[in-house]
């Protein structure tokens, strides 16, 4: 009875990851598609010129230039090292940072499909927040001489951001689209690893995790508490949560709609999903590139900015009365079925075949050695595996059990 049930729950969060995957499959080529057309013919070099200052102007371009690159955290943390060598201001570093993982188009039609509208509406303003108060927080406590040193520590890294082109006539031109392709299929192979363990521990946590975990974490169970002492506590203890999970960027969402099923505060959720940043694979790649006491600092940054962000997020949307709620259950969310879901699937694996194909050709003209972005240690590498291993017998079980 016991191997049973064991089977069972197996069986059923190989199933709800398999739907996970399913349910997001169209959003992520639409999103990298678009991610790759925006890297592929938008200039940057001139943009980079007015970002070594720490005034609105830099902020601003900072944000905008994170919104249009890929949001693979571990490329996150290259480019903005990249800008960091180039000139660019530490603040105007972490405003990309923040807006590489926070307001790109792939990351909100995810939080579309998983959560709903209103957290799509709340993530976008949330992330405008969370740098405007990360860049005052930096600008407060500026450890001159650390952030010179780590300046000096930043090593050449080519990361595409030196080129400069006539956007009008690449747009026109067969090379143009086929970067397009090689951008896309580039920025998937920085992010697959993430994005499959972030769904295998989210179809898992679905299941297996009762409700009544995420209750006593997150306080559910308290309702002698006051409320403004629970939003707190949520916006406290989602950072730690996140960083727990080792998942980085995209691979969160789902874990986030977890959560949102299983009753925990808005203030804990947007304080989870910002938290993409705060792993420990990722303050470690900080501190490779600026060395461990400007990691250390820019994480005490992050989580600040990210608890404030939460708590300001939740006083504004629950003073208008507009608190989102997703209402939607992860068994809704993963059901295989023929909707809309199955033929954007469709559609869109069509477009990542020829993203694909123009991909090869791309790399027939082209000599070059595949940017390595750092985090594809041989613990991940193997975690991914095993991964790979446990979904596909979970989804033998689920069928044959």
């Amino acid at each position: 009875m016991e191997l049973d049930l064991f089977l069972n729950q197996y069986g059923a969060s190989a199933k709800t990851a398999l739907g996970f995957f399913w349910k997001a499959g169209w959003a992520f080529v639409l999103g990298y598609f678009v991610s790759g057309m925006i890297q592929a013919f938008v200039p940057k070099a001139e943009l980079t010129k007015y970002m070594g200052t720490p005034d609105l102007q830099s902020i601003s371009l900072s944000t905008f230039f994170g919104a249009a690159s890929s949001s693979c955290s571990f490329a996150a943390l290259a480019a903005a090292r990249s800008l960091v060598k180039k000139g660019a201001h530490f603040i105007a570093a972490v405003a990309f940072m923040f807006a590489s993982t926070n307001l790109v188009i792939e990351l909100g039609i995810l939080i579309l499909i998983f959560l709903g509208w209103q957290y799509l509406v709340a993530e976008i303003i949330g992330g405008l927040v969370l740098i405007a108060i990360s860049s005052f927080l930096i600008k407060i406590t500026y450890p001159g001489k650390w952030l010179e040193e780590a300046r000096e520590k930043v090593e050449a890294e080519d990361d595409g951001l030196e080129e400069d082109f006539d956007w009008k006539k690449r747009i026109k031109s067969k090379e143009g689209w086929k970067l397009v392709g090689h951008k896309f299929v580039m920025d998937w192979k920085m992010a697959w690893e993430d994005i499959l363990i972030g769904f295998t521990i989210a179809g898992f946590v679905a299941v297996l995790v009762p409700q009544s975990f995420w209750a006593s974490l997150f306080l559910a169970d308290a309702p002698h508490l006051p409320a403004w002492v629970i939003s707190l506590e949520n916006a406290l203890v989602a950072p730690f949560v996140a960083a727990a999970t080792f998942i980085g960027s995209m691979g969160n969402i789902p874990l986030a709609t977890v959560l949102d099923a299983n009753g925990v505060l808005f203030a804990g959720i947007m304080g989870f999903i910002y938290s993409d940043l705060m792993v420990p694979p990722l303050v470690h790649v900080n501190a490779k590139y600026y060395g461990w006491r400007v990691a250390l600092y820019i994480a005490g940054v992050m989580f600040v900015s990210i608890v404030l962000t939460a708590l300001i997020l939740n006083g504004i949307f629950t003073a208008f009365d507009i608190i989102p709620e997703s209402q939607k259950k992860v068994s809704d969310i993963t059901q295989f079925k023929i909707d809309y879901t199955f033929w954007m699937n469709v559609v869109f694996a069509l477009v990542a075949g020829w993203a694909v194909y123009q991909h090869k050709k791309y790399l027939k003209k082209h000599s070059m050695d595949m940017m390595n972005m750092e985090g594809g240690s041989w613990l991940k590498r193997l975690t991914v595996y095993l991964f790979i291993i446990i979904n596909i017998v979970g989804v033998l079980v689920y069928l044959f059990s």
